[in-house]
């Protein structure tokens, strides 16, 4: 299969495209500087320098493609998520992006497309599982995560297979915000206030790629990549702490994140996501069945 991968030089994407390549694929992704397309072709695939607000540029780059992984993001530094400004850049990535990119591969006779997308959307359920029926409910600061899913079920309207995966929340060796978030934790303190009950749904770096890969023989629809067992917010931040050799940290109260608007809302909320739609779809199996192994391994 021919693969064109945006995001290929991202925590997820530099995972997915030696996956693919070693699957025998043959892989074209995005390098924005020489530095980028050096690594990429160093990999194996062919690299190519397009932006995604150039429609006609893509749909040039798309043609004779297969299959599009659009794993595009611009999420701001931890010190820099509360300013509504820092996330322009994304915002206009999921929405002007994945609709150009979209244009482009049904334009291109592409006929796969799979869609990175945020499953913190979905409402506060408490102990509840959460199910990709339940209407999502974003906030200001990822309102585009809808805009990227509109984009993927007009792809489909088209006759294409559109794939939209909603990731949890991330971890892993290199990700950035646990260089912020396990200094807290040896001073005592968990990183986000919120209920000690709440359920948090995360997925490793390593297990999001697998997932990336396994969604090339996944049929149309939206589908939860999480992890087999949330956790209670006690459980997580006392994980982390056990595998950094930290005692329990205290977790501030939740009336304090909601102080910091929306967004600290949102990372407040009870979200116990269930990954059954796509292990039944594409026998998929995370390598980590819950933070609790992957921790050890992340730090």
């Amino acid at each position: 299969m021919k693969i064109f991968v945006t995001g290929a030089t991202g925590v997820i994407g530099r995972r997915v495209v030696p996956m693919l390549i070693a699957k025998g694929h043959e892989v074209t992704a995005i390098g924005r500087t020489a530095d980028k397309r050096a690594a990429l072709e160093k990999a194996g695939a062919k690299a190519v320098d397009v932006s995604l607000f150039d429609r006609d540029a893509l749909q040039k780059a798309l043609a004779g493609h297969d299959a599009v992984i659009n794993l595009a993001t611009h999420i701001p530094e931890m010190a820099k998520v509360m300013f509504r400004r820092s996330w322009r850049e994304n915002d206009r990535i999921r929405a002007e992006g994945s609709r150009n990119l979209v244009d482009a591969a049904i334009a291109a006779g592409v006929k796969r497309f799979i869609q990175e997308s945020f499953a913190p959307v979905y409402p506060d359920r408490g102990d509840q599982w959460i199910e990709e029926t339940t209407p999502i409910q974003p906030v200001r600061y990822n309102a585009t995560v809808a805009d990227a899913e509109s984009s993927v079920e007009r792809f489909t309207r088209a006759g294409g297979i559109g794939v939209a995966l909603r990731f949890a929340a991330f971890y892993g060796p290199d990700a950035r915000h646990l260089d912020d978030m396990i200094p807290m934790i040896r001073k005592g303190w968990a990183p986000m206030p919120s209920k000690p009950t709440s359920f948090i749904s995360s997925i490793s770096h390593d297990d999001a790629a697998t997932a990336v890969v396994a969604a090339l023989d996944a049929r149309a629809g939206i589908y939860n990549i999480t992890d087999d067992e949330p956790v209670t917010r006690r459980e997580y931040f006392d994980s982390l702490a056990d595998a950094v050799g930290a005692r329990h940290p205290r977790i501030p109260p939740a009336w304090i994140g909601s102080m910091t608007g929306s967004l600290g809302k949102m990372l407040a909320r009870s979200l116990r996501i269930s990954n059954r739609k796509f292990r039944a779809e594409t026998g998929w199996v995370p390598k980590y069945r819950s933070v609790r192994e992957g921790w050890r391994t992340a730090v």
